[in-house]
């Protein structure tokens, strides 16, 4: 196999397209972050990458809280104008009919479509360059009830998530087995 090297980039693909909410006072805004993840399982914490000139840079700045909405393929145009158009000139809120539900433990709003919303308390604000990393503490994850199976046990598989890679946005496959599987006794 041959290959070739290209300069450094971020080609860490696919990654989760998901709907980031946030609220200061009276001002709400939702806005598109493909540079999110896990970055600890106890405390539960994770992250969001921001551009500063962002509308929402500062309003998380400010609130240190916001909630990461994950998105599905009936979610993937909403995500898309998100990610382009800015609430600083309009309520993408109104102009998507994107309805929205109180979080449990912070002041944001959730997208009541999305299947999971992540409330996060911002812990840290790490300046990187291009971008700033948002390091924050989970303080709640909600679920929607639809995507949980009669064992109680959440259903990934019922969500059709999204994920985006190269420009392009994708509904989320088949399973390929679970963790561990490889090793499993037959």
């Amino acid at each position: 196999m041959s290959r070739q090297t290209w300069k450094p980039g971020t080609v860490v693909y696919p990654v989760p397209a998901v709907l980031i909410t946030c609220k200061d006072g009276d001002k709400e805004n939702v806005f598109t972050v493909a540079w999110t993840g896990t970055i600890c399982s106890d405390p539960a914490m994770t992250y969001i990458s921001v551009r500063k000139e962002r509308y929402s840079y500062d309003i998380i700045k400010r609130s240190k809280v916001f909630c990461i909405n994950l998105t599905t393929k009936e979610l993937a145009y909403a995500t898309d104008y998100c990610g382009v158009k800015s609430g600083r000139n309009e309520n993408k809120f109104e102009k998507l009919n994107l309805e929205t539900e109180k979080a449990s433990a912070i002041d944001v709003p959730m997208i009541k479509k999305s299947p999971v919303t992540i409330e996060c308390k911002v812990e840290e604000i790490k300046e990187l360059g291009s971008h700033d990393m948002f390091i924050a503490k989970v303080v709640a994850v909600n679920v929607d009830d639809k995507y949980i199976d009669e064992t109680g046990k959440f259903d990934m598989e019922k969500c059709d998530l999204m994920a985006y890679s190269h420009g392009k946005y994708y509904s989320l496959g088949e399973s390929l087995g679970k963790f561990g599987f490889s090793v499993k006794k037959k």
